[in-house]
């Protein structure tokens, strides 16, 4: 499915496995190829049709000192704000490897090519992105 990346097939499995929690006023845990009826409501009362879980935490999967990691976060934070993007903090966090949880935001209303710009310049290997769908899908950036 994913065989053309350069992203290691154990490290593309973590993310599809990965639990991506939204926190706010109305929490949800997303899966990637689950359709989740609470991201299907957010996107109504946001009036957006799409959405993406986007972390600037440990680029290209290595793994950072957390007061880094936070530094990053909230440089994500001012660009989302500076965009006018509505998001909600989260954490994306595996169940059972072991692997720290990387704080997240969902971005409300962040279509899919602007995910993925987002994500390449934030040197991530990859987002979670749903559609009208509200189903989350992995989308691989390298």
């Amino acid at each position: 499915m994913f065989s053309d990346s350069t992203i290691p097939q154990d490290v593309i499995q973590a993310y599809l496995e990965t639990h991506y929690h939204v926190h706010g006023n109305t929490p949800a845990t997303l899966k990637v190829g689950e359709a989740n009826p609470v991201l299907s409501a957010l996107h109504e009362a946001a009036g957006v049709a799409c959405s993406a879980c986007i972390t600037a935490c440990n680029p290209f999967s290595e793994e950072q000192e957390p007061a880094r990691n936070a530094e990053l976060q909230q440089a994500l934070a001012e660009t989302l704000r500076q965009r006018g993007l509505h998001h909600i903090d989260g954490i994306g966090q595996h169940p059972s490897n072991g692997w720290p949880g990387e704080a997240s935001y969902l971005v409300l209303g962040l279509g899919l090519d602007d995910a993925r710009a987002l994500g390449t310049q934030l040197g991530q290997n990859a987002i979670v992105w749903s559609g009208v769908d509200a189903m989350p899908q992995l989308i691989l950036l390298r």
